[in-house]
């Protein structure tokens, strides 16, 4: 044990700080994703390359090849399935609720024409390149063409959280969508293995299938409706013990009940974090609950795409180098395709379809589940493998530029469709100061003064002055400062509240500029005060 847990930790230090350096250079020099680098660092790291170099006191390699599925051992794998639930049940949190649903359904059909265009082209190109495959229904080929239907949504996330985008209408079509496709790919995955096993002369229990089918999706769409119904009195009673870093505590630990839960019915456990995370969104705790947990996400999440990075055979890819890009190709265009397209017929522009079909691109731990379960039960072997790994590779390190680059111009979205509500309605109020001096300190304050009140508060990162979202249960509040003039906005049921709670802090300010004409002459105060320092210094 002292042996495996030494290792363990040297593991853990050669991932963190390669990791941290090469996205560090690949953000700050190279001008390109965070993530990017992370996954770079793997490679160079793993089991496959520098991580083979035998280191004596160790008696073998720092990453030896486990001798199973992935080739990373359990422990140092289970820290990345741990930060890959950090990762979405983060990116939840982040997501606006209203908007994720008003595009629910778009993504839902995104989703869909994704999963079904993307199938249909592996299952193509298999049948068309590898020898020995000659039906679409060959075990091989409905492998391989459900290995081309998996999204990373952990890669997109992480790239929209960076941009500041979770919340624009094409994010969260993307990450509705991607969770679509994860659940859609999962069910698909159970129909493919009954069909494998099948394939002898055993006859397909569709009966067990549609079994599993259901039960999976079952499963994701009650944990979401009952997830948002609950939300807000779960958060009431977490209020209850006050401290936020306990709130937060058990806030994640019920994301990761609902990942073990995800993964017993047959779901990836990120699924489970993302629709925690998504639930509490709209409380007035998300954003504490991110800040408390920021520093988990800054260690762990590296540590999931660097490991990500590790599992590239690269001696694998070299008999299957031909197929492997032209399938890549493929598993491109099959997303781009079949999500741009009904993109396009949903309400969004070609930049909107373009960036959806760019989200969708980047694959991850659903594309090594498939290709896992490929590989163990003998209906693919290891150059296949190798081409789901290349497959992987080409889109997580194609995607992240594209999908950056297209965010650079206007909306995407179409937002007048027939039949869209507009927006509800918001009453705002200025008021104006002499300076900005006294406008910073008035500000302050009146911070202050709803904090005292328990609403909690959250500083935007926004390119305006100071942006602010106050919040408390339904109440929701926005303070902008900008020069000296601070403008307040609120919805027409809360606005009296908000007018009350500015008015007692202007009336206490009031007497504080009194009681300060009171003061005795500030010139002889500040004298005595100079005088006292000298005194003291013996002059």
């Amino acid at each position: 044990m002292n042996h495996i847990m030494t290792r363990l930790m040297l593991q853990l230090a050669v991932v963190i700080i390669s990791s941290k350096i090469l996205g560090h250079l690949f953000s700050r020099v190279l001008r390109q994703p965070r993530v990017l680098g992370e996954l770079v660092a793997g490679m160079i790291i793993g089991p496959y390359a520098l991580g083979a170099i035998s280191i004596p006191f160790l008696h073998g390699p720092l990453f030896p090849i486990f001798d199973g599925v992935l080739p990373i051992q359990p422990e140092l794998y289970g820290f990345a399935v741990h930060a890959s639930i950090i990762l979405l049940f983060l990116s939840g949190l982040e997501t606006d609720l209203p908007t994720f649903l008003r595009f629910s359904g778009l993504g839902s059909v995104i989703g869909i024409g994704g999963v079904v265009v993307s199938f249909l082209f592996g299952d193509l190109v298999a049948v068309l390149m590898l020898p020995g495959v000659s039906s679409f229904t060959d075990p091989a080929a409905l492998f391989l063409g459900t290995l081309s239907t998996a999204t990373s949504v952990g890669i997109t996330a992480r790239i929209l959280s960076e941009k500041h985008k979770m919340s624009s209408p094409e994010g969260v079509t993307i990450l509705a969508a991607a969770v679509l496709d994860d659940v859609l790919g999962i069910i698909l995955l159970a129909v493919v293995v009954g069909i494998s096993k099948a394939s002898g002369s055993a006859p397909l229990d569709w009966g067990g299938i549609g079994i599993i089918a259901a039960k999976a999706f079952g499963f994701w769409l009650v944990c979401t409706v009952i997830g948002i119904l609950v939300a807000p009195k779960l958060t009431r009673g977490l209020k209850q013990f006050q401290g936020m870093d306990t709130i937060a505590g058990i806030a994640f630990g019920i994301a990761l009940i609902l990942a073990g839960l995800s993964e017993t019915v047959g779901l990836a456990m990120i699924i489970g974090a993302y629709v925690t995370g998504l639930s509490l969104s709209q409380t007035d705790i998300a954003h504490e609950i991110r800040e408390n947990l920021s520093g988990l996400y800054s260690f762990f999440v590296p540590i999931f795409f660097c490991v990500m990075g590790m599992m590239v055979d690269f001696s694998s890819l070299i008999p299957v180098l031909g197929f492997g890009l032209v399938f890549s190709a493929t598993a491109i265009a099959g997303k781009m395709i079949g999500c741009g397209l009904p993109s396009l017929l949903t309400g969004f522009n070609l930049r909107g379809a373009f960036r959806i079909g760019a989200g969708m691109l980047p694959r991850g731990e659903v594309t090594l589940i498939v290709a896992g379960i490929g590989l163990s039960s003998g209906v693919i072997g290891k150059d296949l493998f190798g081409v789901a790994i290349m497959t992987l590779l080409v889109a997580s390190i194609t995607a992240p530029p594209l999908l950056i680059r297209s965010f650079n111009g206007g909306s995407g979205y179409t937002r007048r469709r027939r039949g869209e509500k507009p927006e509800a309605p918001q009453q705002s109020f200025d008021l104006e100061f002499p300076s900005q001096r006294m406008t910073d300190f008035i500000r302050q304050e009146m911070l202050k003064a709803f904090k005292d009140e328990e609403f909690f508060i959250h500083r935007v990162d926004s390119s305006q002055d100071r942006l602010y979202h106050i919040r408390k249960d339904e109440i929701l509040i926005t303070l902008v400062q900008k020069d000296n003039t601070i403008s307040v906005r609120t919805a027409p049921e809360h606005e009296q509240l908000v007018r009350l709670l500015l008015l007692e802090e202007v009336l206490e300010l009031k007497d504080l500029l009194k009681s300060m004409e009171s003061m005795k002459d500030p010139d002889k105060m500040g004298a005595n005060l100079l005088m006292g320092l000298f005194s003291e210094e013996g002059v």
